[in-house]
């Protein structure tokens, strides 16, 4: 990254969590342009200007969990391979502390919760000047024993770290250039599927994508899941019976670091409703998702893959809001 050092924009971010509340305007002028932009997962959406960010976001946070901290699973950096450019970071992490008081209007379960979050952030002349942020709240619900979904597909846990544990700014982005071709093939591969088994070419067996064990970390409502089989059963087959029609890419970012590669789009899907899908009947509406999706590689294969969806903004879209929990 040509304007700062990622490992400043890492330790600035924590720092937002712990700095003192009356020291926090002045050691957000640090990092955080004045007249930044942050979209944020639903029902936060756009945030503009650095005292919005920290009025309506960072501070209702950090009131919600007492002792609240930041904790990253996965930090990189690099150059945007996407048209528009720009040097962009982009996280996996958890915020984390006792869920003391409500955020988003979810009741607080007085219990240490994790709260976990997909993050892209654009740098530009020193400081943080565009942000795309979906936090899970949906999960943070199903913690708090207010759960909006019917029926657990794949496995509600916690998002682990990578299996190598080597996730945190890799500094390589020769290697992170390879990573990112592997997965933009796989992508392009995603896009035709047979309708019966639901399966792509290039994606598993000789020569495909991903490897044997790979391992799907999926959002609150969806939850994870181990080799393709899995996959395809917990997610693949439930989202695309719901939305035949999808189409997807449309990525605002894409950056590969390491063996490690994030790409998103605000949205990314474009999609009709055609089938029920996490509880809600088929509307027929038209609808888009927003889509954030980080991966770790190995010998040419895909091993991790997690993934965050703004679940709340596609309910919304449904006809359902999911934060009326009463």
């Amino acid at each position: 990254m040509k304007d700062v050092a990622a490992p400043r924009v890492r330790d600035f971010l924590e720092g937002l969590m712990r700095v003192p509340i009356d020291e926090m305007e002045g050691f957000a002028d640090t990092m955080l342009a004045p007249d930044a932009v942050w979209d944020i997962a639903h029902p936060f959406n756009r945030l503009e200007g650095r005292r919005q960010i920290l009025r309506e976001f960072v501070l209702p946070l950090r009131a919600a969990f007492n002792g609240a901290m930041r904790r990253d699973e996965i930090f990189i950096a690099g150059t945007n391979r996407r048209a528009n450019g720009g040097d962009w970071v982009a996280a996996v992490s958890h915020y984390f502390g006792n869920f003391n008081s409500p955020f988003c209007g979810i009741r607080p379960s007085g219990r240490l919760s994790f709260l976990r979050s997909g993050e892209f952030h654009r740098i530009s002349g020193g400081r943080i000047v565009e942000s795309k942020i979906l936090m899970d709240l949906p999960d943070l619900m199903r913690q708090a024993g207010c759960n909006p979904f019917p029926k657990e597909m794949g496995t509600e846990m916690l998002f682990p770290g990578p299996a190598t544990h080597d996730g945190i700014l890799p500094n390589d982005p020769e290697q992170g250039r390879r990573t990112l071709d592997l997965v933009e093939g796989m992508l392009g591969d995603l896009h035709e599927f047979d309708p019966r088994s639901f399966s792509s070419a290039g994606q598993t067996g000789e020569g495909g994508h991903w490897h044997e064990n790979m391992l799907w970390y999926g959002p609150g409502g969806i939850g994870s899941n181990f080799r393709w089989d899995g996959f395809v059963k917990d997610h693949r087959r439930p989202f695309l019976e719901a939305f035949p029609d999808r189409a997807g890419g449309n990525h605002y970012c894409r950056i590969g670091d390491g063996d490690y590669a994030a790409v998103s789009g605000w949205p990314s899907m474009t999609m009709t409703h055609r089938s029920q899908y996490l509880g809600v009947l088929p509307s027929g509406r038209k609808l888009t998702l927003r889509v954030m999706d980080f991966y770790r590689c190995s010998n040419s294969k895909i091993m991790e893959n997690w993934v965050l969806l703004d679940l709340g903004d596609l309910m919304r879209q449904m006809g359902k809001d999911i934060f009326d929990c009463t």
